[in-house]
């Protein structure tokens, strides 16, 4: 077992269970394992500090501790965990808001002509060499 034991006695703390899990990206991908961005993309979590509703599931909470050093686990029933100035709104331990509406895809472009489709057929550097190979 690698750590210290503190760090091994805090992964296996019990949290209340609950129906729907918050999971938020804190850490960086750049640097860590493949496996470990591989489930970080089925959790569909690509960018830092982006937060995803997911119903608890036996396969999501192994996917979470495979990955519980990149990212932050909330309940439904845990108040928010800002870190807000005394006096200020946001600093009472409230229910946690809903997440915000996921912004709407881009329409594609459409295609633009080019110089190999606008009738010219000389292509932009001399690809002969690719023939005889």
């Amino acid at each position: 077992m690698s750590g210290s034991a503190f760090n091994a006695f805090k992964s296996r703390v019990a949290v209340a269970w609950s129906p729907k899990l918050y999971i938020t990206l804190v850490r960086g991908l750049p640097g860590t394992r493949r496996l470990h961005r591989r489930t970080l993309e089925a959790m569909r979590l690509r960018r830092c500090h982006r937060t995803v509703e997911h119903r608890t599931t036996p396969s999501l909470l192994g996917m979470l501790t495979q990955v519980k050093r990149l990212v932050v686990v909330e309940t439904q029933e845990m108040p928010r965990t800002t870190a807000a100035r005394p006096g200020h709104p946001s600093s009472s331990p409230t229910a946690r808001p809903p997440l915000p509406r996921p912004r709407p895809r881009p329409r594609p472009r459409p295609l633009r002509a080019t110089r190999l489709t606008s009738g010219h057929q000389k292509p932009f550097f001399n690809q002969d060499w690719l023939l005889y190979a």
